[in-house]
Parts: C-alpha cells; sequence; structure tokens
C-alpha cells in the first residue's frame, strides 16, 4: 500500500527502545486509508497496541468542552461576550500582576472582566505552572486538581492573573474552568454534560473521564523516557474506572483513534457526522477561524515560534498561510486545525485535502522545557521527535499532497 511507509520513523523509535508504540489513522473523502498498530501498549504484560487501545489524550479534550459550550451558546444559554462571573462569582473583582514573573502581592484591578470566549482563547490571563514564570508559576503548581472542582476554582481565583483579561494568549486551565461554568449552568458533571451533548450523539463510547472496569486492559500504559534511554513505565497510576470528582475539560479525557475521528470528521463536516448533527455550522465556523490579533502573534507560545502561518480559534489552531506554516509545522492546507495533546497524542483535520491523521502515543513529557514541543505536537523529548513530524510528510507525499 502506498501509505506503508510512513510508520518508517515510529517504527525506528520503538526498535530503538524509544517509545513503547502507537496507533495512527489516515482518513480521507469518507474512507479510512490506513490503520497503524504497532508497538505495544503494554511492554512488560506483552499487550500489543491495537485500533481500540484507550490512550489519555491530555489537551485534546480542550476542543470537546468547546464544542460542548458551543451547544450552549446555540441555545441561547450561553455567549462569548459573556463574562465568566455571571456563572463563577469566584472570578469577580479579578487582580492581574503589575509586572509579569513578579510578586504576588504587587498587583492592580483588573481593567474588564474575563468573558467566556476569553476562556475558549486562553486570552483570560488565567494560566499553567509551565506557561508562566516567577511566584505564579510556583502558585499553580501547589493547586491540586484532586479536589472538587468548587475548592479548586476558589484557589485559581485566589491567584493574580498574567496580565489583562484580552490582551495576549496564555495557555491556561481556562478550559477547565470552561467545563465548570458547564456544570454549574446544567447542574450535572462535565461527563453527562459532555455525553449528553456531544459523546453520546455521535457515539464515542470510549471517551470520558473514566475508564469502564471491563475496558482497563485496553488502557496504554504511560511511559516516560530516561536519560539513559530506557523507558520506565510508572509515569502514571492506573486509570480510574469511576467517574473522577474533578473531570477537568482541559486534560482528563480517555479516548480512542476511531473515537476522536468521529470527532474530527464532525468539525471537518460543518457540524455533521454520519447523518447526526450536533454542532451548526456557524458554532463551527467560529471554533474554525483564526481570533489572535497580530500583535499577539508576535509572542512565543511556550517559549516557540507557534503562530508563523497559524492563528487559533476556540481552542483549535487554524492554518492561515500554508506555505509559512510548512516547514516549522509540517503540511497541511489553508484552514487545517488542529490541537494535540501534550503527552504525544496529536490529529489534524485538513479541508482543503478532505485529510484527517491521527497519531496517539503515551509519551510523560518534562512540562517544563519539553511544555512547547509537547503542545506543539511532538513527543516532547528530543530523541523522539523527528517520529511524529516525518509520519505526518509522509502521509501527504503517498497521498500525492
Amino acid at each position: 500500500m502506498k501509505l506503508d511507509g510512513n510508520q518508517e520513523s515510529i517504527q525506528a523509535a520503538i526498535d530503538a527502545g524509544l517509545l513503547a508504540g502507537a496507533v495512527t489513522l489516515v482518513w480521507q473523502g469518507g474512507r479510512v486509508l490506513q490503520v497503524n498498530e504497532l508497538g505495544h501498549r503494554d511492554i512488560d504484560a506483552g499487550l500489543p497496541m491495537q485500533r481500540d487501545t484507550i490512550f489519555r489524550i491530555a489537551s485534546m479534550s480542550k476542543p470537546i468542552t468547546v464544542a460542548a459550550a458551543m451547544t450552549l451558546v446555540e441555545q441561547g444559554r450561553l455567549a462569548l461576550t459573556d463574562p465568566v462571573a455571571e456563572y463563577l462569582p469566584e472570578l469577580s473583582n479579578m487582580r492581574v500582576l503589575d509586572t509579569p514573573g513578579g510578586p504576588l502581592e504587587a498587583t492592580h484591578p483588573a481593567r474588564r472582566a474575563i468573558t467566556i470566549e476569553d476562556l475558549m482563547t486562553h486570552r483570560s490571563g488565567l494560566a499553567y505552572f509551565f506557561s508562566v514564570g516567577g511566584p505564579l508559576a510556583r502558585a499553580y503548581s501547589r493547586v491540586s486538581a484532586r479536589q472538587r472542582p468548587d475548592g479548586w476554582l476558589a484557589e485559581i481565583a485566589a491567584l493574580p492573573l498574567q496580565h489583562e483579561p484580552g490582551a495576549r494568549m496564555t495557555y491556561s486551565v481556562a478550559t477547565d474552568v470552561l467545563g465548570i461554568v458547564l456544570e454549574r449552568i446544567e447542574g450535572k458533571s462535565l461527563q453527562d454534560v459532555l455525553t449528553e451533548r456531544i459523546l453520546g450523539p455521535l457515539n464515542m463510547t470510549d471517551t470520558g473521564f473514566f475508564v469502564d472496569p471491563r475496558n482497563r486492559g485496553r488502557v496504554a500504559t504511560m511511559y516516560r523516557l530516561n536519560p539513559d534511554d530506557t523507558l520506565d513505565p510508572d509515569a502514571m497510576g492506573p486509570p480510574p474506572v469511576t467517574p473522577p470528582p474533578f473531570c477537568m475539560g482541559g486534560a482528563n479525557l480517555f479516548s480512542t483513534a476511531d473515537d476522536y475521528l468521529t470527532f474530527a470528521r464532525m468539525l471537518l463536516g460543518g457540524g455533521e457526522v454520519d447523518g447526526v448533527r450536533v454542532l451548526s455550522e456557524e458554532s463551527v465556523r467560529l471554533m474554525r477561524t483564526d481570533r489572535l490579533t497580530p500583535e499577539q502573534k508576535q509572542h512565543d507560545f511556550l517559549g516557540m515560534p507557534f503562530w508563523i502561518g497559524r492563528g487559533f480559534g476556540l481552542n483549535l489552531s487554524v492554518v492561515t498561510d500554508p506555505a509559512r506554516s510548512r516547514p516549522l509545522f509540517g503540511p497541511g492546507g489553508l484552514g487545517t486545525f488542529s490541537w494535540p495533546g501534550a503527552y504525544g497524542t496529536w490529529w489534524q483535520a485538513d479541508p482543503s485535502a478532505d485529510l484527517i491523521l491521527i497519531y496517539l502515543i503515551q509519551n510523560m513529557p518534562s512540562f517544563g522545557v519539553d511544555a512547547g514541543a509537547a503542545v506543539a505536537g511532538n513527543t516532547s523529548l528530543l530523541k523522539l521527535q523527528s517520529a511524529q513530524p516525518k509520519f505526518v510528510r509522509r502521509s501527504y507525499q503517498a497521498l500525492g499532497l
């Protein structure tokens, strides 16, 4: 098959002992053209990667949470311009650091409220511990997600913002906050909100914040590559088999290649897939339209020049200039959209070629030095970074694109 060569870089990393395994998928024009099942989902147990292997998809969770929020926008129960504090009063009267990286005590009142759109575009001024520096980074690192949403939100709300709402993009816990907005509006857990609005209608039965006990053996083990080039299988504990107390809409979903393909096809198809519509064409257009200003694109993203030939919609990166984007990020025509995960999970949908590529591995990055590379869609470790880009380039080449 003409696509067979696209797996060579991944298999080489597996053969070198740098990667446990991967599942990749190529879909075009209504058909799955290829699925690669490479290596093992658990090396010690001798369990191979399979098409239905379940992965922690990290920030690939974010577009799903945003899509669920857009269904509420369509119903008039939420608006992009709404102040978040209407739903989460904890985020009223926020304060902003006088100097990014400066002392937490040196702040001033925010000039305006954080909006729902700010959450969806990471322009709220909220942060992650790895996306900022100084005392604010240390403060975020001390906030535990192993508590209920209200307690977590209270701790986040007590921290100053990195910058004024809307001023620039800082990757952040904003999508987790958005998930709490959905829970408050609906009066139910984010798991239930996503299931009712997105996962259930699309029959994404293997996607959720926990894994059915019957499917626990299908979950890929999370590995970390040690400095001596050995794989450490203890990078993350076993998956939860019951709903967690805090369903983090920005990070904690599990999914499979086929489930995420269905979601990506829905976005590529303007909100509908296989006769099932979950979003309006307008909602999908909003998600897939660049919203960053030219000035905001001058700022690096997690230490990387991420916005060359690209922009950002509602938690989707969007190719705005393929010629400028391609040298840094690989092939993808105008309007190609994506948002990967820090554990090496990656996908993109290219409307110019009616093409979707999915690449799933389980590799725990160092969220300090490696954060930018991880979010960019590489595997976050220098010795592995060629595997995914080569898979993408070779897939496009094989298809004559």
